[in-house]
């Protein structure tokens, strides 16, 4: 186990006479002093810097403590959360191929898989969890490239049994990516059960204040790209002098090849103020998310007492489906919660226009308590079928609590069920 107070101070340390706090190199670019510098970085863009599409020194110092405070090989920042999705996808998948997943993860996401990806030929074939080993099995194809999952499910609040998945995965020859947005590497560190990417929405919990968006890929280093089923990584890239990965960069090849290849193509990379901005939130994590996870418990609690209330999800009260899958892989239930409201949509809408301290908004994760209604907005595309599948209630309210006074959160809470009633 690492120490996270280690972890968070990893990335950036200052030497006599720098300054204490990650410095902003806002550059575009990077000087050389001769041709044959610059074209030995551009056949390998590891061997130093050449462009802000690739790399700069403020987000690789947070791309080094991201991949310590996970565990992990190494790390790459992108702009968002979707994108750090999508490119931990296309980086071993091409038109033809095929992915595994769970159902209870966020709507945008299962647009991604659905209809994207499918447009790019890759189809998404979902499994659920509730199946057995054998029939999860089954649903692989000769071209199933991995499986995919969410730690802590948005807004299902489903528990991924890590393990099993990872061991499943496997089995068959792929990696399990795990997106381990609300859980954190400080509530749950995904490659310790097995899983062999981790992906990260850093809006969320990371960033801690609605500040800029953005999303990361961690590689933990062990997954076997050799086995035969992932010839992009062994086989010559001709884009870039017939490199194989694998050969030349070890248990770095699937984080080095999204960055030389991916990176270098869909330039989703943030820029050096908003990695400073990101790093700050970092640096305040644990002591937030312990704040989170006790603040939510109160509230989980309160609602199962609540008149208005005909059921509350969340991953740490003790008569969930999922509490020993929680107390299992995580070290909190972290601080969202998702019940369904008396009364249904008509009802949630009324709830939500009544609360005054918690913002109805299209975000989640931050030190604000905020509330959105997950069957009207995020996941407004999905047919009735795909949102019963997803886990949401035409009633279900997706309630994130925030780190103000909790006899607040709770007063406002109180005030408007008692209006949706």
């Amino acid at each position: 186990m690492r120490d996270e107070t280690k972890c968070l101070h990893s990335g950036y340390t200052p030497k006599n006479g720098e300054p204490r706090v990650l410095p902003i190199v806002q550059s575009t670019t990077y000087v050389y002093d001769s041709a044959a510098e610059v074209a030995a970085i551009f056949d390998d863009p590891t061997k130093g810097l050449c462009y802000s599409r690739f790399a700069n020194p403020t987000v690789m110092a947070v791309e080094e403590k991201i991949a310590d405070l996970e565990g992990g090989a190494g790390a790459m920042c992108t702009s968002s959360g979707q994108a750090a999705t999508l490119l931990s996808i296309l980086n071993i998948c091409k038109t033809g191929d095929s992915i595994i997943s769970t159902p209870t993860i966020y709507g945008g996401t299962i647009n991604l898989f659905s209809f994207t990806l499918k447009k790019l030929g890759i189809e998404c074939i979902f499994v659920s969890p509730e199946q057995s080993d054998d029939e999860i099995k089954k649903a692989f194809r000769p071209n199933t490239k991995l499986v995919f999952g969410e730690t802590i499910a948005n807004p299902a609040l489903r528990v991924l049994d890590i393990e099993r998945f990872a061991n499943i995965a496997h089995e068959m020859g792929v990696p399990l990516i795990v997106d381990n947005t609300f859980a954190t590497p400080v509530l749950c560190k995904p490659f310790e059960f097995g899983a062999d990417i981790v992906i990260h929405s850093t809006s969320k919990y990371m960033d801690g204040h609605a500040l800029q968006v953005g999303g990361v890929i961690v590689d933990s280093g062990k997954f076997d790209w050799t086995n035969g089923n992932f010839p992009e990584l062994t086989e010559p890239d001709e884009s870039y002098h017939g490199i194989s990965y694998t050969k030349t960069y070890g248990n770095m090849a699937y984080i080095v090849k999204a960055r030389m290849q991916l990176m270098r193509d869909f330039g989703v990379y943030p820029a050096a103020h908003s990695a400073f901005l990101l790093n700050l939130g970092l640096e305040t994590l644990p002591v937030r998310m312990k704040q989170y996870c006790e603040n939510a418990m109160k509230v989980a609690e309160y609602l199962e007492k609540s008149e208005a209330v005909e059921s509350v999800i969340y991953p740490g009260l003790p008569h969930n489906p999922d509490y020993e899958l929680t107390r299992k892989y995580l070290k909190g239930a972290s601080g969202v919660i998702s019940f369904n409201i008396k009364g249904g949509r008509k009802a949630a809408a009324k709830f939500m226009d009544s609360l005054r301290l918690a913002s109805n908004e299209v975000h989640v994760a931050d030190i604000r308590t905020c509330v959105l209604h997950p069957a009207s907005e995020t996941h407004r595309q999905l047919t009735d079928e795909q949102l019963a599948a997803a886990g949401i209630d035409g009633g279900m309210i997706r309630f994130s609590v925030g780190l103000e006074n909790i006899e607040d959160i709770l007063q406002d809470l109180d005030r408007a069920l008692k209006t949706a009633l």
